[in-house]
């Protein structure tokens, strides 16, 4: 079930399906494929938090719950991801990727969620505008690529959009790879689910997906053809997200009041 939104603030409740055996079988074999809200199964016994990291644990992001939800049975879920891509030329490790959101089920049975937030940080291209050291070293040939969301995310069926800003004092502030019809992806996971830790819950994951296709960059003024040569853009195959994930949560009525 996705959800829509023009911006992040802006709240949508997600698809509504219908409760089938069968429908729930195909669901049962998804969940997972993003994030682990999904990871149902306890930590193994003596699973505990003295040696892990410290979970992504700012609720700040969490929306507000559609009309007529129980609290304590919706969770506010916060993942932060470790993400490497590969776009046409261009392979980086993004800088820290942190999203929030919040599912359970809606009053009629269903499972809904609702759209919070996404934080990340612009991500250095190596060699910059000309693809040379020249564009390590000139601020005027620097290339950056920041990660924006796309409009659209689904947490139990791994798909999410997103758009790719890039940063440079030539080009436009609306020059952005998937600017017009953002960037979708289908993550799959790599392994199972780990749970570190019960208390903070605490979950290890890792997903990819290597089947999208990455458009040209747009609305980036005279640059925009000598962009899209630098970048190898678009790309229709060969491209590449992946990423290594924490996950927790706290169900709305865990969470501060002020």
């Amino acid at each position: 079930m996705s959800i829509t939104t023009a911006h992040h603030r802006r709240l949508r409740l997600a698809g509504r399906a219908a409760a089938t055996v069968a429908g729930a079988a195909a669901l049962a074999g998804l969940v997972g494929a993003f994030t682990p809200s999904y990871a149902n199964a306890e930590p193994a016994a003596g699973t505990h938090s003295a040696s892990v990291a410290e979970p992504p644990a700012d609720f700040s992001d969490c929306p507000a719950l559609p009309a007529g939800v129980d609290p304590v049975r919706w969770r506010c879920e916060v993942h932060s991801a470790a993400a490497r891509l590969t776009m046409g030329k261009v392979t980086v490790t993004l800088a820290p990727i942190t999203m929030t959101h919040a599912e359970g089920p809606l009053p009629d049975g269903t499972n809904g969620q609702v759209w919070g937030a996404m934080h990340s940080a612009p991500t250095a291209v190596p060699g910059g505008l000309t693809g040379t050291p020249a564009g390590d070293r000139a601020r005027q040939l620097g290339l950056a690529l920041q990660p924006e969301y796309g409009d659209r995310f689904d947490a139990y069926t791994g798909q999410f959009s997103l758009r790719f800003r890039l940063l440079n004092p030539l080009l436009p502030h609306a020059c952005a790879i998937g600017a017009d019809a953002p960037v979708d992806f289908q993550m799959k996971r790599s392994g199972p689910s780990e749970w570190l830790s019960k208390n903070p819950p605490l979950i290890k994951f890792s997903a990819y997906d290597d089947t999208f296709a990455a458009p040209a960059a747009e609305n980036c003024g005279p640059l925009t053809g000598l962009l899209n040569r630098r970048l190898g853009l678009p790309a229709t195959s060969g491209n590449l997200l992946s990423y290594d994930a924490m996950y927790t949560f706290r169900t709305y009525d865990q969470l501060p009041t002020d």
